[in-house]
């Protein structure tokens, strides 16, 4: 499965403390982020993980995420 969100993250330290976490919590998947595209994605891509997890993590860090359609 891959899911594909929008985010507000702004630069590569954000982003690099963000996958710290999301990697913690779902150590199965591959996740990244495109910081170039105008929707700030973030693509995770595995088995076992929940998209309203992925979104609950980032607001807890206090950003902004949401399923890209």
């Amino acid at each position: 499965m891959i899911e594909i969100f929008k985010t507000n993250v702004e630069n590569a330290r954000q982003a690099a403390a963000l996958l710290a976490v999301l990697h913690h919590r779902f150590p199965a998947a591959e996740i990244n982020f495109d910081l170039e595209d105008c929707d700030r994605i973030l693509r995770v891509k595995g088995e076992n993980f929940c998209s309203l997890l992925v979104i609950q993590t980032l607001a807890n860090n206090g950003f902004e995420c949401g399923v890209l359609e």
